[in-house]
């Protein structure tokens, strides 16, 4: 029960065998989001930047149907002829929780705190030199060099201004457990495991459609998935929920036993080959791997057909994103070269595959792979399987620890540079091997004379060219496989049928504050 497994606090009182009444206009929605910090600047985990995205605004917001949408901003960034400078006019006549005037001010103090202090301070630090204000309500930021995404950058709810008044003793250190900012709600509440929301009476834009929201977080799936169906929670994220729970609930939504609504596939499954070192410095053999996924068959038996296989690094909702380059399932063309790796003819490669310990699915996929290897190729491949804690793995990563690891990833923002950058650029390089960079923390270490110049090149075009210039990209690297995507995760709640139908953003975040009950 519920209840047995965490302490909801007093705002809810909730105990087994006994539910006291409740406003019907407050609901509950659960997940296994831990959320440690509500500080923007420490933030990162899928769950806080669902709760951020109610307590905060960002200056834009990419729409349902993905159109960017200015939201404290107004009107999209005016860009200087030379790409450098970038001019937002901000919205007036709104406050923060705390009663202080958000203003040009109040904009700078945020961006300078995040650059400063921001556990993903490179978002900002990568691609900007300088804020200031021009005004009261207008910001200029200074570039390193033309970025063609900078409104997408901006719709990262990290960026979510703060009340220079609240945080004002907190402008170089972190403050995990209170939140002053713009949302439509106010955190009233908070501890790792539960967080109080109440509507903000002064908010600027459309009020919350509810009189409140509790989000409670379990780390048990099973416990969740017994809650939805004892109504003791009204919603359910599907975030780190098991596949076979998700499956049974997807089931029971098609029968019209409880509402589902599933938001944009941004988050993708991959595997990192290290591409440094024997046997898989030799691009032969990156080539055999990646004709040995059968994506269709392990993405039915891992995800029961929840998730979507994929064949790129670029989420196909994405500009640049489409056609996928890498190649499709071809036991014949994967055995044809590592016979010429000579292989197959009495001698096996062997090659050790890690999994991250404490997610269900790696492990799953893990063995699957291994028993398809095995029946398809077992004279060619002898692949090993082990599991090791997510944390400890990543400690690792670049310290080219893994031949094969299986990872995901989802960007801050869903712009096409968010997802090549962290794996490809490099800083510094020798020939094909990265010494410096993001590929190298990636665990890969791969890269080609040209690509980071690319990648900049890419990161300023805009239109056509951009999208041109993305799909070569990403063909010159599938032909060099340092990478081998696997799957398209998509975001999922269910409600109770009380409960109207619930919504998406853009960004793969529910939008908390249109739930209610009709």
């Amino acid at each position: 029960m519920l209840a047995a497994a965490v302490t909801l606090g007093s705002a809810l009182t909730l105990t087994v065998g006994c539910k006291p009444r409740r406003d019907p206009q407050r609901l509950i929605i659960g997940s296994r989001n831990r959320i440690d910090t509500v500080d923007p600047a420490g933030a990162y985990t899928f769950g806080a930047m669902q709760l951020l995205s109610a307590i905060g605004d960002p200056l834009y917001a990419i729409t349902p149907d993905g159109r960017l949408e200015p939201r404290l901003a107004i009107g999209l960034p005016r860009i200087s002829d030379d790409g450098l400078r970038v001019q937002v006019d901000l919205r007036r006549g709104v406050q923060f929780h705390d009663g202080t005037p958000f203003d040009a001010a109040a904009m700078v103090f945020t961006l300078e705190r995040f650059l400063a202090i921001g556990k993903l301070s490179y978002l900002l630090g990568d691609r900007v030199t300088a804020v200031r204000a021009l005004g009261s309500h207008t910001i200029e930021l200074r570039l390193k060099r033309p970025f063609g995404a900078m409104a997408q950058l901006l719709s990262a709810i990290n960026l979510t201004p703060l009340s220079p008044s609240a945080y004002r003793q907190h402008r170089r250190r972190q403050w995990s457990d209170r939140f002053v900012g713009t949302g439509p709600y106010r955190l009233s509440f908070f501890t790792p495991q539960q967080q109080r929301l109440e509507p903000f009476a002064r908010y600027w834009g459309r009020p919350a459609a509810n009189r409140g929201l509790d989000l409670v977080a379990l780390g048990n799936s099973t416990a969740l998935f017994g809650a939805l169906q004892s109504g003791e929670v009204d919603g359910l994220l599907s975030t780190s929920l098991e596949l076979d729970h998700q499956a049974a609930l997807q089931r029971q939504a098609s029968r019209g036993q409880l509402r589902q609504a599933t938001g944009p596939a941004l988050e993708i499954g991959y595997l990192t080959l290290l591409s440094d070192q024997p046997p898989l410095n030799g691009v032969g053999l990156r080539r055999a791997l990646a004709l040995s996924l059968d994506r269709q068959r392990l993405v039915q038996r891992v995800s029961q057909g929840l998730n979507a296989p994929l064949r790129g690094l670029v989420p196909p909702v994405l500009p640049g994103g489409t056609p996928e380059p890498w190649p499709a399932y071809d036991p014949a063309a994967a055995r044809r070269l590592y016979r010429q790796a000579g292989y197959c003819q009495g001698r096996r490669l062997p090659l050790e595959l890690t999994f991250r310990s404490n997610i269900p699915s790696d492990r799953l996929f893990a063995l699957t792979w291994q028993a398809l290897l095995q029946r398809d190729l077992g004279d060619c491949v002898d692949l090993k399987v082990q599991g090791m804690e997510s944390t400890t793995a990543y400690r690792q990563l670049g310290e080219g620890a893994f031949q094969l690891i299986i990872l995901d990833w989802m960007g801050d923002f869903p712009d096409a540079d968010n997802y090549l950058m962290p794996l490809l650029g490099c800083d510094q390089s020798q020939g094909d091997r990265c010494l410096k960079g993001s590929s190298a923390a990636s665990g890969s270490f791969w890269t080609r004379p040209g690509l980071e110049a690319e990648l900049r090149r890419s990161a300023s075009a805009q239109g056509d060219s951009r999208v041109a210039l993305l799909r070569r990209i990403q063909g010159q690297t599938a032909a060099a496989s340092p990478y081998l995507p696997l799957w398209l995760v998509q975001p999922r709640i269910w409600v109770q049928t009380s409960v109207a139908q619930p919504r998406f953003d853009g960004s793969g975040r529910v939008l908390l504050q249109e739930l209610h009950r009709p």
